[in-house]
């Protein structure tokens, strides 16, 4: 089945208001800006999305924030996305955090079948106690906060119950995809693209490099076409435009000086 759509505007011409969606990516490496750009062009809001983090340095889900239209964020990092913190300590959008670890696994288990599974992480915090501010009222008080959740012992050690994400899209960025929606990441955007992809029920990929089914070898496909509905292919220029977060590179040491 070719899974090839003309455009992005196309891809995402069904989202509609409300959608919940879960995005890879993380900071800004495999991003689908152009998914989310097409999202917003299209004015689609009250967003709920499920992602690591929301967008930073103006793109990825930033671009939806910054217009109001995510309405929840499911995720485990606000960071330096200014943006993000204001909206949240002001009441306007709605956020549960939980710890990287667990959205990375609620992501799995939804995609997997899997409702609900136990994990250490949290017990003994609000994560598990609950009292997490999931909305606040604008004013420095607590609108909503997170319930308490099942804490059960196994073999002497407590565990608190999570259950699995299923959303009702998923955007995710790979390196190389076919026709057929097998998808191969490059690297760290291997991270949470795999994951979010397998968690929607409808799942849309742009792809840096679309290749003829058969292309890729069976054991390079990081993420098999039955997972995916949707295959948008970047132009060249959309392929390349990646931003850097932090320049970490120093400036070279003059040959016969020591460097602290």
């Amino acid at each position: 089945m070719d899974k090839v759509v003309a455009t992005a505007a196309e891809a995402v011409a069904d989202v509609g208001d409300g959608a919940s969606l879960a995005v890879g990516g993380f900071g800004l490496v495999g991003v689908p800006n152009v998914l989310i750009g097409a999202l917003h062009e299209r004015g689609t809001t009250g967003l709920s999305v499920v992602s690591n983090n929301c967008g930073a340095m103006g793109s990825g889900l930033a671009v939806l924030l910054a217009a109001g239209r995510i309405a929840r964020v499911t995720g485990s990092y606000i960071g330096a996305n200014k943006e993000f913190a204001r909206q949240y300590l002001s009441g306007e959008v709605e956020v549960e955090m939980i710890p990287q670890g667990t959205l990375a696994e609620r992501l799995r288990a939804g995609g997997a079948g899997i409702p609900a599974f136990y994990t250490p992480a949290g017990v003994g915090t609000q994560v598990a106690e609950g009292g997490l501010p999931w909305r606040y009222d604008g004013q420095g008080g607590v609108a909503l906060a997170s319930p308490p959740k099942e804490v059960r012992t196994f073999d002497g050690t407590d565990y608190v119950l999570e259950h699995g994400i299923r959303t009702d899209y998923a955007l995710v960025r790979a390196a190389k995809g076919d026709r057929h929606g097998n998808l191969v990441f490059n690297k760290s955007t291997r991270n949470f693209n795999p994951l979010a992809a397998t968690a929607g029920r409808i799942t849309i990929a742009e792809v840096e490099e679309l290749v003829e089914p058969g292309d890729i070898d069976p054991d390079a496909v990081h993420l098999p076409g039955i997972f995916v509905q949707r295959v948008v292919a970047l132009t060249p220029e959309q392929a390349t435009d990646k931003q850097i977060e932090r320049r970490t590179v120093s400036a070279p040491v003059a040959r016969g000086t020591v460097s602290n």
